[in-house]
């Protein structure tokens, strides 16, 4: 089944512990925190400390991290030991550097995902398929959150799912930005494993309702 991720960057951070228990109680299978450095992307988030204080509330959940930030390898033992499960960074930022990265990440412990923005064709994104556990796709430009989802998305993620197939891998392909009770499902039919959704979960009247839709439950 489609896994659910609640992207953090949409929660009221003065009630922050409230906001991702409720929706892990509605069903939200993982919580996704975006970390963004002012330098790789134009705004600047949180650090290992925001991490290392929800793990320790909520220390039974998933933590898939989304490094947007031009030096992943160097603080990529900071948010492993602050509760992180996967880290992911952009194969944009570290171009000559990818496996360096993706060994460092391994040697905290933690799954290792890569990211592609929607100007990086996704062929850049095959050498890795089952060399990293997931490959994160976004439907939008990183950095800031409630953007709109970009159309060609689907077709870029049915692209990676079709080669995932021919060379008999199992790495995970996760969608994020824009993600919605419309356009998840089209995700989910391309060949997207986990969607990534913020403003449709967090500020949803009914966010039962949408974690059942982008399940496939209703």
């Amino acid at each position: 089944m489609t896994k659910i991720a609640a992207s953090i960057l949409s929660a009221d951070f003065a009630n922050l512990q409230h906001d991702c228990t409720r929706l892990l109680d509605e069903g939200v299978d993982l919580l996704h925190i975006d970390v963004m450095d002012g330098h790789f992307v134009p705004n600047i988030s949180y650090g290992a400390p925001v991490l290392k204080c929800l793990h320790e509330a909520l220390p039974d959940v998933y933590y898939d991290v989304h490094l947007m930030i031009s030096d992943p390898a160097r603080y990529a033992a900071d948010f492993a030991k602050a509760g992180a499960n996967l880290l992911t960074f952009h194969l944009e930022a570290v171009r000559d550097t990818a496996e360096e990265v993706i060994a460092a990440i391994r040697a905290t412990g933690c799954q290792v995902g890569i990211s592609i923005r929607p100007g990086t064709p996704v062929e850049a994104a095959f050498p890795y398929l089952g060399v990293v556990d997931l490959i994160l796709v976004m439907s939008v430009e990183p950095g800031f959150g409630g953007q709109k989802f970009l159309p060609a998305t689907p077709q870029r993620l049915a692209a990676l799912d079709a080669e995932r197939k021919r060379r008999g891998c199992t790495t995970l392909l996760e969608v994020d930005g824009g993600i919605n009770t419309e356009t998840g499902p089209l995700c989910v039919q391309a060949g997207a494993d986990w969607l990534v959704a913020g403003n449709s979960l967090f500020r949803a009247q009914d966010p039962a309702a949408v974690v059942r839709q982008l399940h496939g439950q209703a």
